[in-house]
């Protein structure tokens, strides 16, 4: 029997093929590399999914929460009808997770991996402080407005400056942004539709726009 012999010829890559494949290796790192290497690009993996899935689950419970009242949050509801609006109004984040147990089940999901200024804890109880809680509270939340600001990581700055515990009152020209802690420029925020928002410095800023609210009030803890 006579060996079969293939057409087939294989030729090794001329000094023209290599140059080509180079150049569009070139021009490819050109397009994407800058993009890779944006300071305000948000950080994935294991710590910056839980921070966005804590994000969302505090966002399903405050709707638990609304559902058993009228359709208000704790926010809305003065405190001789069993909510925290005059508490929340000065700032207090504590006074309205407390209020919200019962849906929050452990208070793990207020605290963003990636924090490192406040503290983790797995039990609410005496012990359970402002401290262990990463997220704001925006005072402002709607249900009828679902681009209201609901709750979110609260690693804000204001002029370069970080803000402090309290009230935090933005207008939608004020200079804010995030800090280079926890998300490095960026940050979650959550909606009263159960969506959650990864944003950067510009996207923040367009968020702001589109609550419709002149001055948002967040509550920081």
């Amino acid at each position: 029997m006579k060996p079969r012999c293939s057409n087939q010829s294989n030729r090794a890559l001329t000094r023209t093929d290599v140059l080509v494949v180079v150049v569009v290796l070139a021009v490819l790192a050109a397009v994407f590399l800058p993009a890779l290497l944006q300071p305000n690009r948000i950080p994935t993996g294991i710590k910056g999914i839980t921070c966005i899935n804590n994000v969302k689950q505090v966002g399903l419970d405050f709707q638990m929460w609304v559902d058993d009242n009228n359709g208000k949050y704790p926010m809305e509801i003065s405190i001789a009808n069993g909510g925290t609006m005059e508490l929340a109004a000065t700032g207090n984040v504590l006074a309205t997770f407390q209020i919200m147990t019962n849906e929050l089940s452990t208070p793990q999901i207020l605290f963003c991996p990636m924090d490192t200024i406040h503290t983790f804890t797995k039990t609410f109880g005496a012990n359970f402080t402002a401290k262990n809680i990463s997220y704001f509270i925006g005072l402002d939340a709607d249900t009828n407005r679902s681009k209201t600001f609901l709750c979110g990581d609260d690693n804000f700055a204001i002029g370069g400056v970080p803000v402090k515990s309290g009230l935090l009152e933005i207008s939608t020209n004020a200079p804010i942004t995030w800090t280079a802690a926890r998300h490095k420029f960026a940050g979650n925020i959550g909606f009263p539709d159960g969506s959650v928002s990864q944003t950067d410095d510009k996207l923040l800023v367009q968020k702001l726009i589109e609550t419709g609210v002149a001055t948002n009030r967040l509550a920081i803890p």
